[in-house]
């Protein structure tokens, strides 16, 4: 919500080639309880001074000589090309009043002034303008909060992804129908699994053949859904050789609870364990 108080110190440009003019809006603003008007008679430098103090607010006269409002409206627009336009027209004409708008006006008061009606108006739109920059301000934060969250995010898939290459030898995850959609490592060169292969063959295209009693308990955990650690199974290598792989795993569930796969880490211990 804006208070009252924040509308009285809103910022407030009169730009009117009219000295009577400027001096009557400068009363009639003072008596009002505003606190932060600024005024000139020159169109030329509506849009620097725009530019230097960004007003809440801009009671514009449309009838100027050199440089009319419509023109000034026109170079504001560079400035605010994808913001609120916060200008109020002041004109004699009531006809003017629908090019004002097409030019970006958000309101207009005429010539002679009802003053009621303008201090009406004026109140309205700084309290609309200053709502539109508290939402603009609360979307500023919120995209910055998003910004470090998701640094932090991928700063934190990072060390999880070091810890994981420090501790295991490679880190993967399948969907819910067996086929690898994520895979970091050597898997590839040790166990010649890619990604977009499906778990469960018994023979692999290195010539490998997985052991087929100790595949059916893995596939059995994977079915089931249970996560499992330190699971170790082998594979006759081509050559005759047997390897051995431990591997650790986890369902994955979506936030509405469906099961969307399974992630987990692998390590060769061949060499670290005792045959038998």
């Amino acid at each position: 919500m804006i208070s009252n108080q924040e509308i009285l110190n809103a910022r407030i440009l009169i730009v009117d080639d009219q000295q009577a003019n400027v001096s009557l809006l400068e009363e009639l603003l003072r008596d009002a309880g505003y606190t932060a008007t600024t005024s000139t008679m020159d169109p030329y430098a509506v849009c620097e001074l725009h530019r230097q103090h960004h007003y809440d607010l801009i009671l514009l006269d449309l009838q100027m000589p050199g440089m009319d409002g419509f023109a000034v409206m026109e170079k504001l627009k560079s400035i605010e090309s994808h913001r609120y336009l916060p200008v109020l027209v002041i004109t004699a004409e009531p006809d003017h009043k629908h090019r004002a708008l097409a030019f970006g006006a958000k309101d207009f008061v005429t010539k002679p002034f009802d003053f009621i009606e303008i201090r009406t108006r004026i109140h309205n739109m700084l309290e609309v303008r200053l709502l539109y920059q508290q939402l603009e301000d609360y979307n500023k934060r919120l995209e910055q909060k998003v910004q470090e969250r998701t640094a932090e995010l991928s700063a934190s898939e990072a060390r999880f992804r070091r810890l994981t290459e420090l501790s295991s030898d490679w880190y993967w995850e399948q969907d819910e129908n067996g086929y690898f959609t994520k895979i970091s490592g050597p898997v590839l060169e040790m166990l010649g699994i890619r990604i977009g292969t499906v778990q469960g063959h018994a023979r692999d295209h290195h010539g490998a053949e997985w052991i087929e009693a100790e595949r059916e308990i893995l596939e059995a955990n994977l079915l089931a859904r249970r996560p499992f650690l330190d699971f170790v199974y082998s594979r006759i290598n081509a050559d005759g050789s047997q390897q051995y792989l431990m591997v650790s795993g986890e369902p994955m569930f979506d936030d509405t609870g469906r099961y969307t796969g399974y992630r987990g880490i692998g390590k060769d211990v061949t060499n670290t364990l005792p045959l038998p």
